[in-house]
C-alpha cells in the first residue's frame, strides 16, 4: 500500500489507530515519574500491537542510544544496553532516520546481538525513529517470536506513535531518574561553530523564529481538526498570493521562492497526507509536524542542492502553518530580553539589519562565514558564531548564553564557574580597550620610526559613527553591495548619490575608498537570477558580472561622481584577474567623468581610481598595470584561499593553511616590491589584516597601509607602536632560512622574549 492510498482505508482501522492514540493520552495524563510512564507506554504498545515486545531507546549525547523501558526483553537490561549510533539494527533506524521491517532480524546485514536483552528468542523486527524536526530523539521498536513483516497499517500506527512520543519528550512528560531521562533545556550545554565575527558576549537568548511547541499531540475529534487544518490551509494561500501580487519589478528569485512557496501551499499530495494523520488520530498541529519531520529527514539525504532548497521552501511553509494553527510567533519583537543574543537556524541580511545593534551577538545554527549575515555583522561589530548544531533545538527564550566568537563557542546556560570565567574575559577585554583609547588618537610609528596607515572596513551608515573612535586614518574598503543586498529592489542612482554622499560628509575630510558592486558567488541579490555554477567563488562575480552587465556598474559610478561634489574620490574595482579588465572598469568610470562634466555636474576635485588584488595572476600582471593603477589594495581572504586552493567556506581545509605560511608571505613580499618599483600605494584588507601578529608581519614585509574592521585598529596599534620592525624582519628571515613552515612561531616566541 502506498502512502497516497492510506487515506483511502476503512474507517474500522482508523479508528483503532485512534484507539491507540487515545490510550497513550490517558497513560500520559496519568501522574507518574518519566520511568514509570515509559514502562506503562511500552506495555501498552506490545498489548495494542499483539507483539511480545516493546522497547524504547533514547538518545544520550549526539551518537549513543540507550535501552530506556521494554516489555518483552530482560528488564535488568534497561539503562544498561547502549550502542552507537549506526550500530545494530536499532543504530541504523536512528542514522537513517528511516523505519526497519524485518521477518528475520538476525539475518539483516548490521544485526548486533545483545545478549543481556534475550532478544535472540525474537524473529520479526520493527523499528521506527522517534525525531521532532530533524532532531533525533530514539527509536521504538516492536518484535515478535513468529517470523512476520509488518503491515503498513502497523508500520504507519507505529510512526505515529512515535510522533506523539517525541512530542511529549519535548514537553518533558518523561523526566525522572536515570541519565537519559533528565529534562531538558535545564542543564548547561556547551556548543563548538565556528568563528565568523569575533568578539565576546554575555546576554540572553532571544530566538528569531522560536520553536512552535506543539500541546496538543492527540486529537479525539477528527472532524474538528480537519476544519482547522483546511482553514489554516487557506489563510496560508491567501498569503502566499498576497506576498506574490508585492512583489516589486519584475521579483526575480523572490518570485520564484513565492511560487515555489505557492506550489507547495496547493499541493494536494500534502494536504492529504496531513488530512490522513488526523484521521489516525493527530491533531492539525501534530499532523503538520509529521509532514515536516519527513521533509526534514529527506532533506539530509537529498544531494541535489536545488531539491534541497525545494524541502527547504516546505519546512519553511510547515513553519508559517504551524504559526497559523497555534498562534504562537505572531509578535516575536514583543518579548527581547535585556542584551539580546540572536539566535536563528540562518538569517537574511535584512532582516538582521532590523534588530540592528540593540543585539550584542548572533549565533546560527548554519550560515558562512562569507555569508549576508556575516557581512551585516561584521559592519555591526557584534561577535557572530555560525555552524553551531543543534542552537535552535537547546535553546530557550531567555536561556543565559554566553559567546565567544574568537573561539567559535557557545555556552548555553552556563554554571556559574564558567559564567565567572567568561565576565573575567570581557573584563580583560574592556580594560585592553581602554588602553587602546588612551593611543587612539597616536599615529600607528614603530620604534624603528616607521609609519603605518591603519584604516577601517564599512559597509553601512552606522559603520562610520566608528571612525573617529576607532583611531582610523580612513575608510580602507567601503563594501556598497550592503545597500543592494539588504533590498527588495535595484536601488535607485538618486538613493545611491545621497547614500555616498553621507558617508563622505560622516569621514569628516578622510578618505573613504568605494568599492564598486561585489556580487556572485555568496553574494546573490534578492532580485537576482541565481546563476547554478559548480564553483561559484571562481565563476561568475564581481567585476565580471560588471562588464558584462554594465547597466548597473555605470549607474552605481555616477551616483559616487555626483556624490563627492567637488571632493576627491577613490574608486576600486574589485576582483581583477588581469590587466584588460583593470582598463576596461577604468574606462567606464571615465566615460561617466566626460558624460557628468557634459551635463555640467561638478566632477571630483582628483580621482583615484584602484584595483583590488584578490588572484595571483594579477600580481604577475604586465608593468603598465602597476603603473596604471593610482592605487592597489590586496583581498586577503580571497588570496588567500586562491593561492592555497583552499575555500575558506570548507572547514575541512580553510584553517589548514596559515596566513603567515613562508610561502604566501613571499608572495606578499614580491607584491610590495612590485609596486615599490613603480611607485603604487598598496594596501592589505582583510580579516589578517586585524590580527596583531598578522598585521607586524605584513608591516615586516614592506606593507604600509592596512584596513580591518574598527575594533581591532586598538590592539594593532598597540602592538606596532612597541616594535622595531628591522628586528622582527630578522627574524621573519631567520625563520624562512631555517625552513620553516611558518614563522608565527618564531614571531611569537621573540614578542614573548620582549614582554
Amino acid at each position: 500500500m502506498t502512502p497516497q492510498d492510506r487515506g483511502h482505508m476503512p474507517d474500522n482501522t482508523q479508528t483503532e489507530s485512534r484507539k491507540l492514540l487515545s490510550r497513550l493520552q490517558t497513560t500520559l495524563a496519568e501522574a507518574g515519574a518519566g520511568q514509570e510512564r515509559l514502562d506503562k507506554i511500552v506495555r501498552l504498545i506490545a498489548d495494542s500491537m499483539g507483539t511480545e515486545v516493546c522497547s524504547i531507546y533514547l538518545m544520550r549525547g549526539d551518537d549513543t542510544l540507550e535501552l530506556c523501558a521494554t516489555e518483552g526483553l530482560a528488564p535488568e537490561a534497561v539503562h544498561v544496553t547502549r550502542m552507537r549510533l549506526g550500530e545494530g539494527l536499532v543504530g541504523k533506524v536512528a542514522a537513517k532516520s528511516r523505519a526497519i521491517n524485518t521477518a528475520n532480524a538476525p539475518a539483516e546485514r548490521g544485526f548486533r546481538y545483545m545478549p543481556e536483552t534475550g532478544e535472540e528468542r525474537f524473529s520479526s523486527f520493527l523499528g521506527v525513529p522517534i525525531q521532532r524536526l530533524g532532531e533525533r530523539l530514539g527509536v521504538l521498536v516492536v518484535q515478535s517470536k513468529d517470523a512476520r513483516v509488518y503491515s503498513d497499517d502497523e508500520i504507519y500506527a507505529l510512526e505515529v506513535v512515535a510522533m506523539v512520543l517525541a512530542e511529549m519528550a519535548e514537553l518533558g512528560a518523561f523526566v525522572g531518574e536515570g541519565p537519559a531521562l533528565s529534562a531538558r533545556h535545564i542543564s548547561q550545554v556547551m556548543l563548538r561553530g565556528v568563528c565568523a565575527q569575533e568578539g565576546a558576549a554575555m546576554g540572553h537568548v532571544y530566538l528569531h523564529e522560536p520553536r512552535v511547541v506543539v500541546t496538543n499531540p492527540v486529537s479525539d475529534d477528527p472532524d474538528a481538526e480537519l476544519v482547522r487544518l483546511r482553514d489554516a490551509v487557506e489563510q496560508l494561500r491567501i498569503s502566499v498570493d498576497q506576498m506574490l501580487t508585492h512583489v516589486p519589478g519584475n521579483g526575480g528569485e523572490q518570485v520564484d521562492v513565492l511560487e515555489a512557496y505557492r506550489m507547495f501551499a496547493n499541493s494536494r499530495g500534502w494536504m492529504r497526507r496531513m488530512e490522513e494523520d488526523i484521521a489516525r488520530g493527530l491533531s492539525a498541529e501534530a499532523a503538520v509536524e509529521k509532514e515536516q519531520s519527513a521533509a526534514r529527514a529527506r532533506m539530509e539525504t537529498v544531494p541535489d542542492a536545488y531539491l534541497r532548497e525545494r524541502l527547504q521552501d516546505l519546512d519553511d511553509l510547515s513553519n508559517k502553518l504551524l504559526r497559523l494553527l497555534t498562534g504562537q510567533g505572531a509578535d516575536t519583537g514583543a518579548d527581547m530580553p535585556d542584551n539580546p543574543v540572536l539566535v536563528a537556524r540562518n538569517i537574511g541580511p535584512g532582516e538582521l539589519l532590523e534588530y540592528g545593534r540593540a543585539l550584542r551577538a548572533v549565533v546560527l545554527e548554519e550560515g558562512s562565514v562569507g555569508s549576508h549575515a556575516a557581512i551585516v555583522a561584521r559592519a555591526l561589530a557584534i561577535p557572530l558564531v555560525i555552524n553551531a548544531k543543534r542552537i535552535t533545538v537547546e535553546a530557550l527564550n531567555g536561556d543565559a548564553i554566553l559567546v565567544d566568537g574568537d573561539q567559535g563557542i557557545v555556552h548555553l546556560r552556563p554554571e556559574d564557574a564558567v559564567a565567572s570565567a567568561f565576565r573575567d574575559k570581557v573584563a580583560m577585554q574592556a580594560a585592553a580597550q581602554e588602553r587602546y583609547a588612551s593611543i587612539r588618537d597616536k599615529p600607528a610609528v614603530t620604534l624603528c620610526g616607521t609609519a603605518i596607515s591603519l584604516n577601517m572596513n564599512a559597509g553601512l551608515m552606522a559603520d562610520l559613527p566608528s571612525l573617529p573612535s576607532s583611531g582610523a586614518d580612513g575608510v580602507g574598503l567601503f563594501r556598497t553591495e550592503l545597500q543592494f543586498l539588504t533590498r527588495a529592489r535595484v536601488p535607485r542612482r538618486g538613493e545611491l548619490a545621497a547614500l555616498y554622499a553621507r558617508v563622505m560628509d560622516a569621514a569628516g575630510g578622510k578618505t573613504v575608498v568605494f568599492r564598486t558592486l561585489d556580487i556572485g558567488s555568496d553574494k546573490v541579490l534578492p532580485y537576482m537570477k541565481r546563476t547554478e555554477e559548480p564553483n561559484p567563488a571562481l565563476g561568475w562575480r564581481a567585476i565580471r558580472v560588471g562588464l558584462d552587465k554594465p547597466g548597473v556598474m555605470r549607474m552605481q559610478l555616477q551616483a559616487l561622481i555626483r556624490a563627492a561634489n567637488g571632493r576627491p574620490l577613490s574608486v576600486m574595482f574589485p576582483f581583477i584577474a588581469q590587466f584588460e579588465e583593470f582598463t576596461q572598469a577604468r574606462n567606464h568610470l571615465l566615460r561617466e567623468m566626460e558624460k557628468e562634466a557634459a551635463l555640467g555636474h561638478t566632477l571630483p576635485e582628483r580621482l583615484d581610481i584602484g584595483a583590488m588584488l584578490e588572484t595571483p595572476s594579477l600580481a604577475f600582471a604586465p608593468r603598465q598595470f602597476f603603473e596604471l593603477a593610482d592605487f592597489i589594495s590586496i583581498g586577503g581572504n580571497d588570496l588567500k584561499q586562491f593561492f592555497f586552493a583552499a575555500d575558506r567556506e570548507n572547514e575541512r581545509v580553510r584553517r589548514r593553511y596559515d596566513t603567515l605560511n613562508v610561502s604566501f608571505l613571499t608572495f606578499l613580499e614580491q607584491i610590495v616590491q612590485r609596486c615599490d618599483s613603480t611607485g603604487t600605494p598598496l594596501s592589505f584588507c582583510g580579516e589578517d589584516a586585524g590580527r596583531p601578529i598578522e598585521a607586524l608581519c605584513f608591516a615586516a614585509m614592506g606593507l604600509r597601509s592596512l584596513s580591518m574592521r574598527p575594533a581591532s585598529i586598538g590592539p594593532v596599534k598597540s602592538l606596532l607602536r612597541r616594535v622595531d620592525l628591522g628586528e622582527v624582519r630578522s627574524i621573519i628571515n631567520d625563520a624562512r632560512s631555517s625552513g620553516a613552515q611558518s614563522v608565527r612561531p618564531a614571531v611569537i616566541e621573540w614578542l614573548r622574549t620582549q614582554g
